[in-house]
Order: C-alpha cells, then sequence, then structure tokens
C-alpha cells in the first residue's frame, strides 16, 4: 500500500513538474493565454467580495434606523398619568436582572432653540447614552453622548449639519452653545454633528438626552406631539432573544405592578423570515457564473489550437514509450497549473483594489466595520481558475490521446 502511495505521488509531483517546464518553454503562449483568466478570476472574486462589501452597508443602513440584531422595543401600557420617572426606575431594574448590557429609552420631542434669526422649533430624539452604539449613530464632527453628559447642568447636543450651519459652524473644540427655550431655559453644548442626508435635510433637528429632556420638557404638551412617552430598546443576543424577551418583558410588567402590561417586539432587520440579501446573492452568483463560463470558453480555445501545434511533440513522446494516460495527465496539468497561477495573481489584483479607497468611494461612505477580503472570495476565485483549467485542459487533453504516431510523423 505505502509502496503504491509512493508511486502515486511520484507520478504526480513528475506530471506537475513537468506541466511546469512546459509552462516555462511556452511562457509567451502560457502568458497571452492566461491573461485573460486572471482578468476574469480578478473580477469573479471582486464580484464576490464587492457583494459582501454591498451586504455589509445595507446592513448598516438598516442598523442605523432599526437596531442592531437583536434590538427589541418594549412599550408598557400605563393606565393613567404615566410618571416617567417610576417607569424607568422599573425598567432598570428588569434590565439589571437580566443582566443587559444595552438599552436605551428613545421618543420623540421638541424645543424651542435661539439662533441669531430668531427662535426656531428644533425637533428632537430624545435617546440615552447607549442609543448611539445600538443604531449606529454617524458622525461628522466632534462625538457621541458619553456617561458624563447625563449630569451636565448644561445638557449636551448632537445636532445635525443644518443646526450647526445655522449657528455658523463654530468649531466643537470651542464648546458652541445654544439657548433652549424649555420649561426652564437653560443653554444647550453641541458635543457633535451628524452628516446631511440629503438635499432635503435642511431643518434643524438634534440628539438630547431623555433625563435632560424630561428636566426641559413644556409644562403644557405640544399639541402636534402630546406628552412624551418614550419606548425602551434593549439589545440582546440573537441566540436568546426570543426567551429573554419574554423573561424581560414579564419583568418589566413585574416592577411596574398594578395590572399593567407590556407588548415587546423586534425591530432589526434579522427579525423578518428569510434573507433579505438573498436577491443580492443570487445576482452575484449571475454574474461570477458569467465570468466563468467567458474565462473558460477562452482558455479552450487557445488550448485547442496549442495542442494541434504541438501533435509532432505528442507523437515522438508516444514513440519513446509515454503512455496514453501520462500525455493525458500532462496536458490537462499543464492548463490547471497555469490557471492556478493565473488565480492567484488575479486574486491578488482583487485584494489590491478592495483594500483601496475605491469601494468606499462608490458606496458614497465609509462603512463603520469594513469588512476584510473575504476567505470564501479568494477560495471561490482561486477555485474556478483551477475549474476552469479542468475544464478547458479536458477536450485537448483527450485530443492529444488521440494523436497516433504515424500521423504525428507526417504532421
Amino acid at each position: 500500500m505505502i509502496a503504491w502511495l509512493g508511486r502515486v505521488a511520484t507520478g504526480l509531483v513528475s506530471t506537475v513538474v513537468e506541466a511546469m517546464e512546459e509552462l516555462r518553454i511556452h511562457r509567451g503562449r502560457v502568458l497571452l493565454s492566461l491573461i485573460g483568466v486572471a482578468l476574469a478570476v480578478c473580477a469573479l472574486a471582486s464580484v464576490v467580495a464587492a457583494g459582501a462589501i454591498a451586504e455589509q452597508s445595507g446592513r448598516e443602513m438598516q442598523e442605523r434606523s432599526s437596531g442592531r440584531p437583536a434590538t427589541v422595543q418594549f412599550q408598557p401600557m400605563v393606565p393613567g398619568d404615566v410618571d416617567p420617572a417610576a417607569v424607568e426606575a422599573a425598567w432598570q431594574r428588569a434590565l439589571d436582572r437580566h443582566h443587559v448590557g444595552y438599552a436605551t429609552r428613545a421618543g420623540w420631542g421638541r424645543l424651542d432653540a435661539q439662533f441669531a434669526d430668531g427662535v426656531v422649533p428644533v425637533d428632537l430624539t430624545v435617546v440615552d447614552v447607549d442609543y448611539g452604539a445600538m443604531h449606529r449613530v454617524k458622525l461628522a464632527e466632534g462625538a457621541w453622548f458619553g456617561e458624563r453628559d447625563a449630569g451636565r447642568l448644561a445638557p449636551a447636543l448632537v445636532v445635525n449639519e443644518a443646526f450647526w450651519r445655522r449657528l455658523g459652524r463654530p468649531p466643537l473644540d470651542t464648546h458652541p452653545t445654544t439657548p433652549l427655550l424649555g420649561s426652564t431655559p437653560t443653554t444647550g453644548v453641541i458635543v457633535g454633528v451628524t452628516p446631511s442626508r440629503g438635499e432635503w435635510d435642511t431643518s434643524p433637528q438634534a440628539y438630547l438626552l431623555a433625563d435632560a429632556y424630561l428636566a426641559l420638557q413644556p409644562e403644557t404638551p405640544d399639541p402636534m406631539m402630546g406628552a412624551f412617552q418614550p419606548s425602551y430598546e434593549a439589545w440582546l443576543p440573537p441566540e436568546q432573544a426570543d426567551d429573554l424577551t419574554e423573561s424581560l418583558k414579564q419583568a418589566f410588567a413585574a416592577e411596574l405592578g398594578g395590572g399593567v402590561t407590556v407588548e415587546a417586539w423586534r425591530t432589526d432587520y434579522a427579525a423578518y423570515d428569510g434573507d433579505p440579501y438573498l436577491p443580492l446573492k443570487l445576482v452575484i452568483a449571475g454574474v461570477a457564473v458569467v465570468i466563468l463560463l467567458l474565462g473558460a470558453l477562452g482558455l479552450l480555445t487557445i488550448a485547442l489550437v496549442t495542442v494541434r501545434t504541438r501533435i509532432r511533440e505528442i507523437g515522438i513522446r508516444r514513440s519513446f514509450g509515454a503512455t496514453a494516460g501520462r500525455v493525458f495527465f500532462s496536458v490537462l496539468m499543464e492548463t490547471m497549473v497555469g490557471t492556478f497561477v493565473a488565480g492567484v495573481v488575479g486574486v491578488g489584483i482583487s485584494i489590491a483594489v478592495l483594500r483601496s479607497p475605491l469601494p468606499a468611494m462608490l458606496l458614497g461612505s465609509e462603512l463603520d466595520d469594513m469588512p476584510g477580503f473575504p476567505i470564501e472570495a479568494a477560495v471561490i476565485g482561486i477555485g474556478a481558475a483551477v475549474a476552469v483549467g479542468a475544464l478547458a485542459g479536458l477536450l485537448p487533453a483527450l485530443t492529444a490521446v488521440r494523436v497516433r504516431v504515424i500521423d504525428a510523423i507526417r504532421f
């Protein structure tokens, strides 16, 4: 058995060495025939990797609006007047019992802000500190809220670009301020600026911490928005989301007491059945198959022409005792080794392109978690190159086996 394995290994190594020697001798022809394969593999690997980047971009966009998997929203149904402080205390006790690391209140509010050209109502997104991590809040300038911001006497603000532009774009390191006209007028300090979301994003808006808003909210609720009633969000491990959601819901209701019920539902994209990115993956797979077929057809044509020019050489080898199997594997391995090298080169070019700033420029923004070059893209690229070599070399190898010595001498 060992001797048989040794003979097989020796034969395989000698065939590969012979194929590499043929590639070296015919390097001009090989270079021309494999440029197309390298480019096709580069395109194939780039399409697969770009698909992963586009998928990550889509996920991050969804997470900014609906939260990361698994974000669960809890809504207490409290009869009568609601004491926000009591509800918040009950929420925190329920969170502590379940050791939840990230949670936030989230709601909408409105305050009047004093600008140089007058008083303007500003729509607020009222949140806690953890909201920034849970919803991937992107900043153009400054920083998101920190734990110390919750205790500021002058409340911290993260404003949109329209708000900042209306103030004259003051440098954030100068701690710019703006008067806030709530039930107790105070001065807000701008700590961060979110980027513009388009030409329509022209009205001043801001993020404000929930405790600061509760201290500033007008005594008379805004007739359009009503009293401030936040929802409560928790970022739970996806694999435990169902069990934790039910347990946390019951604990929250129990902490509130008085027959209060709590509704809970997931808001993140992963809560929906099926793969939302399946159409994108199918398109990518279709493009990859087309690229692979084009590479195989081009290489097959060149390989057939090459074998016909080597009929005399093959006949001489057969006359000196080369078996049909030896000739078959020699021609096949020559193509496969060449396409393997072309695949490595193509994947290398693809990695260089996708590690450059070009993908971010095409996407219009930088990703928070830019994925590395996917291993599956490299494996698919090199595997496709070898498969193309095997398919494109099979017919020429069969043609070479059928060459008869007498025909080769007459050629």
